[in-house]
């Protein structure tokens, strides 16, 4: 990401912000693992949004027309015993150089200058119970501001997220340039997945080979936890265990997407262990894959995720009624959401920087219109699972989820994971062909 949409994003941002208001956003904390053991460091989407920045132990403040600088930042200062150790840190000199950043300061030196900074603002935009621990300290300075007699503590707080999160919604070019490359480098995983494929091989071996694919496309980590569910597995919504054997005959389901320079992919695909779709399982996945096209068709501008939700839906009962799966008037089952003991959950989700990103889904109690730049999945699933009553045999432990990351444009919606096989044809060619390259 260039330098300069970073700077475009805080002029927006400083934009919004009233008169005599300061904007305080933290980055993560580093999580310890285990003992001496910290999980791989990830900074909080928002604060990266901003910034650009991707250490630990930061805070970035905006103040809108401070004859000082609008952007600061506490930081770590440099430290050569420290970075032997942990690796180079940028400092506070190389925090103004490489971010822009105005006036920097030593993270260390928080308590002493961050409360001269709040004082006689008429408002806080800081998102509370996301950082406890800068909570606290931000309580601490504001009860002192109050008791000190020539301060004056801020009359409000406000998340920040109202201001950015409808900022992060809609994605700029360079974002869906970024989403298309996570969107590619996944659907090379799935494909790399299906090829590997054979009965008697461990979930987590398909995991491994999913993860070789992100890596060595240059992404460091997955966007989520990967989803390796073979068999009745799959009806289990966020499996991660990913250690059963695959059995002959079997279904696997994987939901996994790359993070690619902060940007999400999510795919799942649904695929036969051996290759080959049973009779059964060929009629189930051509229904799963009619209400997913169906779905897609209705990513459009001014429809809602509410429609892409219903296209699905009403494709899925159709199904289901025909199969006697479900049974009664159509409008019926769909008002009582009789459909719900075989798909339980939405048809899609907004996808950026989080796998389930930022923006409200209702405005003023409305479903809100689609609009070009907002990326949704669109991912419809049918579980029948194993204890499961009134249902034939040979349904019962069959999961099948179909998901694609579509972004709206002006025309209708572009599939950007369209890469990733899907169609009962491509995936029968590909699954056991052969070993990954």
């Amino acid at each position: 990401m260039h330098r300069n949409e970073y700077r475009q994003r805080r002029k927006r941002l400083l934009g919004m912000m009233p008169e005599n208001s300061i904007a305080i956003l933290p980055t993560s904390p580093a999580h310890p693992r285990n003992r001496d053991v910290e999980f791989p460091f990830r900074p909080e989407s928002t604060f990266h949004y901003l910034t650009g920045f991707d250490e630990p132990e930061a805070v970035a403040v905006m103040i809108p027309d401070r004859e000082e600088g609008e952007f600061l930042m506490f930081c770590r200062d440099r430290d050569a015993h420290a970075e032997r150790w942990d690796g180079q840190r940028l400092g506070l000199k190389g925090v103004r150089r490489r971010h822009g950043v105005e006036q920097s300061f030593d993270i260390e030196s928080i308590d002493r200058h961050l409360p001269d900074l709040i004082d006689g603002r008429s408002c806080i935009f800081y998102t509370i119970g996301n950082h406890p621990a800068l909570d606290r300290r931000m309580i601490e300075w504001i009860s002192a501001l109050r008791i000190r007699s020539r301060m004056q503590p801020p009359a409000d707080i406000v998340p920040v997220d109202r201001l950015v999160d409808e900022m992060r919604l809609r994605k700029s070019e360079t974002e869906m340039d970024a989403m298309r490359e996570a969107a590619r480098i996944s659907a090379r995983a799935h494909e790399r997945a299906m090829r590997i494929c054979r009965p008697g091989m461990n979930e987590c071996e398909i995991e491994a080979e999913l993860m070789h694919e992100f890596m060595r496309s240059g992404c460091r980590s997955p966007a989520y936890p990967s989803i390796v569910a073979g068999g009745a597995n799959a009806c289990v919504l966020h499996y991660v265990s990913n250690d059963c054997v695959l059995e002959d005959g079997g279904l696997l389901l994987i939901d996994a997407g790359a993070e690619y320079r902060y940007y999400a992919a999510d795919i799942t695909r649904t695929f036969p262990v051996n290759g080959k779709f049973s009779p059964t399982q060929r009629d189930l996945y051509a229904l799963v894959l009619a209400a997913q096209e169906a779905a897609i068709a209705a990513v459009a501008p001014k429809n809602t995720l509410e429609d892409v939700h219903q296209a699905a839906v009403e494709t899925l009962v159709d199904g289901l009624t025909g199969m006697g799966l479900i049974k009664g008037r159509r409008n019926d089952i769909l008002k009582n959401h009789r459909y719900a003991r075989f798909y339980m959950h939405r048809t899609g989700h907004w996808l950026g920087m989080d796998v389930h990103d930022v923006g409200d889904y209702r405005v003023k109690g409305e479903w809100r219109g689609l609009a070009p730049g907002m990326v949704t999945t669109v991912e419809p699933g049918l579980y029948f699972a194993p204890d499961e009553r009134n249902i034939p045999d040979e349904l019962r432990g069959i999961g099948i989820r179909i998901e694609d990351d579509v972004l709206v444009n002006e025309d209708g919606g572009e599939v950007l994971t369209a890469a990733a096989a899907k169609s009962i044809e491509e995936i029968e060619a590909i699954t056991g062909t052969g070993s990954a390259s």
